[in-house]
């Protein structure tokens, strides 16, 4: 069965060579112009994974993602201003599971996606029994949910695997390398702050504990803070 892609784009040549190469590597692509047609067709579960551009003529694409976030938990991947941090942080806090800088190669757009896709359906890395409770979290893989006093906490694809990941191995450090690998599918590169961003919104998600019960090991990683 084609994985099927949803491209958010108003650039038609860009949107249109993307389309094509995704196309030709396996992908079923449906694409949209404009943001108020890319939320009908992927609030309408017309797609499993979404690429979505910021700058967008009418909805602007963060928006998108907003409006997205408060009904589904779709992978997004957004395309952003090469160089602007500002939209790539406000994703994050929004809810995007990764982003890639325009002009956008189209090989890399198809590792990214493939990545995704992978590490949502690979769960083998983790021993998380359905139920566990850690603590005031319970998590139920099969729905990819996780409960915190009994109330649904809402977080992105990318979000759900780090958590499942640092739980699976709570009161460890997990290397930030391995953490990578394992929750984003790709490799730890020099100034890539995107783990630090998902492990910034995870915790005021749940709830800014002081200390931290994602507590950042200098040097090598993260580990979840067992309860007392």
């Amino acid at each position: 069965m084609q994985d099927r892609v949803l491209l958010i784009e108003d650039d038609e040549e860009l949107r249109v060579l993307l389309a094509r190469y995704l196309s030709n590597q396996g992908f079923q692509v449906r694409e949209a112009a404009n943001g108020e047609d890319g939320l009908a067709l992927a609030l309408g579960q017309n797609c499993d994974i979404v690429v979505l551009d910021i700058m967008l003529p009418d909805i602007n694409g963060l928006e998108v993602l907003r409006q997205l976030r408060a009904s589904t938990h779709l992978p997004v991947i957004l395309l952003t201003a090469r160089g602007d941090e500002t939209d790539r942080i406000v994703g994050f806090e929004v809810g995007a599971d990764d982003y890639i800088p325009k002009p956008c190669n189209p090989r890399e757009l198809v590792a990214r996606l493939q990545a995704l896709l992978r590490r949502i359906a690979w769960e083998q890395h983790t021993d998380v029994d359905a139920g566990q409770n850690y603590g005031d979290l319970r998590l139920e893989p099969e729905q990819r949910r996780v409960y915190q006093d009994e109330k649904v906490l809402e977080l992105t694809a990318t979000e759900y695997e780090i958590l499942q990941v640092l739980l699976a191995r709570a009161g460890s450090v997990v290397r930030k390398t391995d953490l990578m690998q394992w929750a984003l599918g790709r490799r730890l590169e020099a100034y890539d702050r995107t783990l630090d961003m998902h492990i910034s919104n995870l915790r005021k998600k749940l709830g800014n504990d002081d200390p931290p019960r994602i507590e950042t090991v200098r040097g090598l990683g993260y580990s979840y803070r067992l309860p007392a």
